[in-house]
């Protein structure tokens, strides 16, 4: 997948993580195709991630989910080398970013990377508005400055009136938004997000999803995104990244994932997915035909990009085909009741039968 005018930002290459006192003795053993918890019980290493290759595009969210010690929290981490990698590659705009030394490691964190954590990681015992401002202060913004730039990102994410409340004065929504503000306010080119939602209620953590896909559409950053919440990550991603035992075993763009899961691993995952809320218009209308223009012209239109339950009511209730436009208006396509359920249909017999 490459976004408009996106190019690779993130590349990652044979990337490994094991802990334990001699690392890279585990990696032979990893070669032959030993399991994980046959080199916990032969070595007492762990292995945190094998040979994990991923390429990030510009301006994309990108989505890595797994359950609890699948390696995705590694993986972030190994990203911003909070966490060594044991072996492998990782390149940002084509800078090895593991060949950095600690002076251009804590430049990268302070100009170009930030993170927001899942326990919000706010200071205590300083204002919204000394939270969110200080990265700038870190990277010795002028006083004047950095409180004006935070304060309009505190407007941004919804906090206004609050920037002189501490954190425990908040909601975990409203700690989390500071978190958000807090990580944006220093302009990075990437944001990392560790199960930045999962302390949330299920009604705050949709109501944060829906801020940051806000976010994002105005911003257009880099984002690794790590979650154990299927929904979340095809809420949220452009395109994700299944990982079991510290392996990647499918990446893709949800669509791709729910209708086309590459084992039984990712089946059982995507099982129950309301596949409406995934798939788009545009991965079920019809061309339009040379005969369709005088008839398309005339019948209702949707964006392509429509999630197919949102457009669900509209194909519903036309007479007819509901025409398809992108982005500029052109038509692309055409959409009927029929057509959409059989899709549906197709979509979930190829995800039980594959």
């Amino acid at each position: 997948m490459t976004l408009a005018g996106g190019a690779t930002h993130i590349e990652i290459e044979g990337l490994s993580k094991v802990f334990g006192p001699d690392p890279t003795s585990a990696l032979p053993l990893l070669e032959d195709g030993v399991s994980k918890d046959d080199i916990l019980a032969r070595t007492g290493h762990t292995v945190g991630l094998y040979d994990i290759d991923i390429a990030v595009e510009r301006g994309e969210t990108f989505v890595v989910m797994g359950l609890s010690g699948s390696g995705k929290s590694t993986l972030v981490r190994c990203i911003n080398r909070l966490i060594e990698p044991t072996a492998g590659t990782l390149q940002l705009d084509g800078t090895d970013i593991l060949a950095l030394n600690a002076r251009a490691l804590r430049d990268l964190r302070r100009h170009t990377m930030s993170m927001v954590f899942q326990r919000f990681g706010l200071l205590p015992h300083r204002t919204v508005l000394a939270n969110v401002a200080f990265g700038l202060r870190v990277q010795g913004v002028p006083k004047a400055e950095r409180l004006e730039r935070a304060g309009a990102w505190i407007e941004r994410v919804g906090l206004s009136g609050y920037e002189q409340a501490l954190p425990r004065e908040l909601s975990g929504g409203m700690q989390q938004r500071v978190g958000l503000a807090r990580a944006l306010c220093t302009d990075p080119e990437v944001l990392l997000m560790d199960e930045a939602f999962s302390a949330l209620d299920p009604l705050i953590r949709r109501e944060m999803q829906a801020e940051l896909l806000r976010l994002q559409q105005e911003l257009s950053k880099t984002i690794v995104f790590i979650t154990h919440d299927l929904d979340e990550a095809l809420r949220l991603g452009d395109r994700v990244a299944i990982l079991k035992d510290g392996v990647m075993v499918q990446v893709g763009a949800p669509f791709e994932i729910v209708t086309r899961p590459a084992d039984d691993y990712v089946r059982s995952f995507v099982e129950d997915v309301d596949r409406s809320r995934v798939l788009k218009v545009r991965h079920v209308m019809r061309p339009i035909e040379p005969g369709d223009a005088e008839l398309a012209s005339d019948a209702p239109t949707l964006q392509a990009s429509t999630a197919l339950h949102e457009a669900l009511a509209q194909v519903a209730g036309a007479p007819g085909w509901v025409r398809v436009v992108n982005s500029d208006g052109r038509a692309v396509g055409r959409l009927d009741a029929r057509s959409t359920l059989d899709a549906l249909a197709r979509a979930k017999a190829n995800t039980t039968s594959a």
